[in-house]
C-alpha cells in the first residue's frame, strides 16, 4: 500500500468511527408481489381494527367473521353464499360488507344513488316514487352511506383491502401461471398418446 492509500484508509477509519466497512451483506431473496412482510390475514386484521376504532360497526360479526366476508367478497361470492358459509344471515354479510366499505358494482345497479342520498323524505315516499319496497329503500340508503363513508376517508380502507386481497389473488394466478407454464414448458415434445 502507498502512502496517499494509507492517506485515505486512514481518513475514512476516523470518518466511520473506527468501522471496517460501511456496507451490509446482501441476500439472496426470492422476489415477491407483496412489499409488506405480515402475513395476508395479519394485514387484514389491521384494516379491520382500524376500521372498528374509527367506525360505530353495526354488526354482530367477529374480526375473524369480518375478514372471511371481505376474503368471501374478493372472491366473487354473494352475500347469499358468504352468509351460508358462516352460518348467518345475508342481512348480516350485507351489513358487514357496508361497514368494512366494500360496496359492489350490483348493490345498486337499477337505482340512482345520487338522487336518493340527497333526498330529504322518508322511505315511505321514495318507496312509493321508485316504485320499490321500503326495505330497498333503507338497503339503498345504506350502500349510499356507506359510499359517502369511504368517501370520506378517500377510500382508504376499499384500497387497503385492494392491495391485500387484490396483490394476494394477483401473486396467486401468477404462481399458478408460472407453475402450468414450467410442466407445459416440461412436456412440450413429449409423445402422449401412447398404447401399453
Amino acid at each position: 500500500m502507498n502512502e496517499k492509500t494509507e492517506e485515505l484508509r486512514d481518513i475514512f477509519t476516523n470518518v466511520t468511527d473506527g468501522e471496517a466497512t460501511v456496507t451490509e451483506s446482501q441476500e439472496d431473496t426470492r422476489g415477491s408481489l407483496e412489499r409488506d412482510e405480515r402475513t395476508t390475514r395479519e394485514r387484514l386484521e389491521n384494516v379491520v381494527t382500524q376500521m372498528r376504532n374509527r367506525y360505530e360497526f353495526e354488526t354482530p360479526l367477529s374480526d375473524d367473521e369480518l375478514i372471511t366476508v371481505a376474503k368471501s367478497f374478493y372472491e366473487g361470492e354473494s352475500d347469499a353464499e358468504i352468509a351460508d358459509d358462516l352460518g348467518i344471515e345475508p342481512e348480516d354479510v350485507f351489513e358487514a360488507r357496508m361497514s368494512l366499505h366494500l360496496v359492489s358494482d350490483d348493490d345498486a345497479d337499477e337505482v340512482d344513488l345520487v338522487a336518493i342520498r340527497d333526498r330529504e323524505e322518508d322511505d315511505a315516499a321514495l318507496a312509493t316514487e321508485y316504485d320499490v319496497s321500503e326495505a330497498q329503500i333503507r338497503h339503498y340508503r345504506r350502500i349510499a352511506a356507506a359510499e359517502d363513508e369511504s368517501r370520506a376517508a378517500n377510500d382508504r380502507y376499499r384500497d387497503e383491502f385492494d392491495s391485500v386481497l387484490a396483490d394476494s389473488e394477483l401473486s396467486e394466478r401468477m404462481a399458478t401461471d408460472v407453475r402450468e407454464d414450467g410442466l407445459e414448458d416440461a412436456t412440450e415434445g413429449m409423445e402422449t398418446d401412447v398404447d401399453f
